[in-house]
């Protein structure tokens, strides 16, 4: 899971070395993900209202439906 967010985040940023994605939390069912990415390529991440940020949330949502998991995708700066 975390190597898709990773790969996603990437292909969207320019500085794609500045890429984090860590895990912070994780149990039977639910995984909570930090993305960290560099401030210039905030908006690239988000994009315009949130839309790219809700496709990457949806994207991730529907891979972790195989696994019978929740998980929840933070951006941060």
């Amino acid at each position: 899971m975390l190597s898709l967010i990773e790969t996603i985040a990437k292909a969207l940023v320019d500085e794609p070395d500045q890429v984090s994605v860590r895990l912070v939390e994780e149990n039977e069912s639910d995984m909570v993900v930090e993305l960290k990415v560099s401030e210039h390529d905030m908006g690239k991440v988000i994009g315009k209202q949130g839309r790219i940020a809700k496709a990457l949330r949806t994207v991730v949502k529907a891979a972790a439906t195989k696994q019978n998991k929740k998980v929840t995708v933070e951006i941060i700066s």
